[in-house]
């Protein structure tokens, strides 16, 4: 029988927020749920008396008291949660005013600053006062093309103080790609780097500043960040809108003020990925994404006022978002800004040691990485405080569980998670009082009616299917930016199965009642009329030494499709044919001649978009001559070329 790879002590599990919550519940509400199951079906069964049990666990604090907690008509979208409430999201993140450490800053460059909660509120307080003076108030959108570092948080914390909207991307986009985002929803001001650090390079940002500025018309306010650009000025910007220093801008002193709004206020706009057309922009309202939150950090995640958190992320990934949430228990953020693999790939294990980190957060692409060369932090780093690793951006490999537990830590909570910014959190995830098993999610998160349907829309379990929300959550969006009668947001999640929210991932239900992913919807293969997931064949191809990593498309071949497999293999490996009967092996004895692909190729570079996930859709699209329509949105679009016009797949 199968074993799990770590099962947490009765102590742990007593000792958990999960368990305490568990227990709260019970007392509160004269019942008997013995366990995490009980739980579970419970909060979904009774949603409304569940999410005011969150609101009364974590101390949420409405200004305007809710006349009930659920209005709801059967078909989705037509929930309204929590109505008549009034809150700030600001409030609750800065609730904590002590001089215990908010957050710790880290450049790639070694550099470091440190803000405890009573600093970062009156930087959030002198913020605030400069954004009142530049006309900011409720529903105007303040963006943001920042690194992760304290000014980008303290600059979301002074918006959503004021009941402004938020929203940023990262240096790392290109202009365009920050045009189809900011040109969409108008922002009355700007905070933007000067500059930013990556892989040992300092990028100088004023020229990619200038034309993006050009191209906002709406801009009122542009506040200049120099961080690794000391030697900036006002005067290199050049635009209609208003141009300051952030240290010119900022006035010191005070307390913030904290503007109540309603629970559906928007809060936070995410975007898609936008490699299919220009980005949707995701509405997610302040009550929703601060109720998830707190249950997904201080339940699921068990973080303390106590913990150190850690999410590797950049501002234009949704974990940024989920990351900073973790104010709203009194945590220490660390925030990293930089190449994970500079100067070497144990560079964020460094960190865990020097900062105390006991929840860290990543890529499965970075575990894996992690594994190729060669780390075993286990033998080399004390890893003393580390109770839980965190991974998403795409499924964890079985093979990637067993290296954390054999070359990281055996005592750790290894959390897989998986939801997106399509509802700024996760369906599934992980959970302190439950084991760990390998390649499984541990758990569906509470509250939410995670069930895998097949094609006819009946719930299955142990069989493959769509991930489906079939109830109502806090955390649905608030809808789309611009979609007045809201066709293009029910067009996304509610055209699969009429009135359910269709999350667009392959998945399946164990008996563990945890979840495997096998890979997003749209990128399931489909050969002999047999859907299959990536995921299932990234999994074994990644056991092949040979090979860093790899993407899987199906091509449309005499009236079939064929499973094409491209291949980045180490510097000065050749693909024979040889490493290809042994790829082939692999996929043949751990899955089905289904799986195994009619060509392997090998390419030097595999496209990705700007939060590291790799794209099949795009690839797929230019193996059969079909237009990219937003290569701005992907990391290194020039890796497409790599695709186009081969010869082998010619034949």
């Amino acid at each position: 029988m199968q074993q799990p790879l770590w099962t947490p002590s009765a102590e742990r599990i007593a000792a958990t927020r999960m368990d305490a919550f568990r227990r709260f519940v019970n007392q509160r509400h004269n019942l008997q749920l013995a366990d995490y199951p009980a739980l579970h079906a419970w909060s979904v069964d009774q949603r409304e008396v569940f999410w005011q049990a969150i609101v009364e666990f974590f101390e949420v604090r409405f200004s305007g008291k809710a006349e009930a907690v659920l209005r709801e008509d059967p078909a989705m979208p037509s929930a309204n949660w929590f109505p008549g409430a009034t809150l700030n999201f600001a409030e609750h993140l800065l609730r904590r005013r002590d001089n215990h450490p908010a957050l710790v800053a880290i450049g790639e460059d070694g550099s470091r600053e440190q803000l405890s909660y009573a600093e970062l509120a009156a930087h959030v307080a002198g913020l605030q006062k400069g954004l009142q003076q530049a006309g900011v108030g409720i529903g105007d959108r303040v963006a943001a093309f920042m690194p992760n570092t304290w000014q980008t948080l303290v600059g979301m914390l002074a918006a959503s103080s004021l009941g402004a909207t938020w929203s940023s991307c990262s240096p790392d986009f290109g202009t365009q790609g920050v045009i189809d985002r900011f040109g969409q929803i108008e922002p009355k001001v700007l905070i933007a780097a000067a500059g930013y650090r990556y892989a040992g390079k300092n990028l100088d940002l004023t020229a990619k500043l200038n034309e993006i500025i050009e191209r906002l018309p709406t801009l009122e306010q542009l506040l200049v960040v120099p961080y690794s650009n000391a030697q900036a000025k006002a005067a290199d910007f050049h635009s209609t809108a208003k141009v300051a220093l952030w240290q010119d801008f900022y006035q010191a002193g005070g307390e913030p003020q904290f503007t109540p709004v309603a629970f559906d206020h928007p809060l936070y706009i995410l975007y898609s990925s936008g490699t299919t057309g220009v980005p949707k922009c995701i509405v997610h309202g302040t009550g929703g994404t601060l109720l998830q939150h707190v249950k997904e950090l201080g339940l699921h995640t068990d973080l303390t006022a106590d913990d150190t958190l850690f999410y590797y992320t950049t501002c234009g990934w949704m974990m940024w978002n989920w990351l900073v949430s973790g104010l709203a228990l009194g945590a220490t953020l660390v925030l990293f800004d930089g190449s994970p693999f500079h100067p070497d790939a144990e560079r964020l294990i460094d960190l865990i040691d020097a900062e105390d980190i006991s929840i860290f957060g990543t890529s499965a692409k970075f575990i894996a990485a992690l594994e190729k060369a060669g780390a075993k932090p286990g033998s080399t780093h004390k890893l003393q405080r580390l109770k839980a690793i965190l991974s998403t951006g795409s499924p964890l490999s079985h093979e990637s569980f067993e290296y954390v537990y054999r070359d990281i830590k055996a005592d750790v909570c290894l959390s897989s998670i998986s939801g997106g910014t399509d509802i700024v959190s996760c369906f599934a995830l992980g959970n302190p009082v439950l084991p760990v098993w390998r390649g499984e999610l541990q758990c569906k998160g509470l509250g939410m009616d995670v069930q895998v349907w097949n094609e006819t829309g009946q719930a299955v379990s142990g069989e493959k299917g769509e991930l489906v929300c079939a109830q109502h959550f806090p955390c649905m969006p608030v809808g789309f930016w611009k979609d007045a009668d809201g066709s293009k947001f029910q067009a996304a999640y509610f055209d699969t199965f009429p009135g359910i929210w269709a999350h667009g991932d392959y998945a399946e239900v164990t008996q563990h009642g945890g979840l495997v992913i096998h890979g997003r919807s749209d990128a399931v293969l489909n050969p002999g009329g047999v859907r299959i997931g990536t995921a299932e064949i990234y999994r074994q191809v990644e056991k092949v030494e040979a090979v860093l990593e790899s993407i899987a498309i199906g091509q449309e071949w005499d009236d079939d499709v064929r499973v094409v497999l491209f291949v980045r293999l180490r510097d000065g490996v050749q693909l024979t044919d040889e490493l290809q009967a042994q790829i082939r092996q692999v996929i043949r004895s751990n899955t089905t001649p289904r799986h195994v692909p009619a060509k392997i190729i090998a390419v030097t570079d595999i496209p990705r978009t700007i939060s590291g996930k790799i794209v099949e859709l795009a690839v797929r699209n230019v193996v059969h001559g079909k237009p990219v329509k937003n290569t701005d949105a992907l990391a290194n679009p020039q890796a497409l070329e790599l695709y186009r016009d081969l010869v082998q797949l010619q034949n």
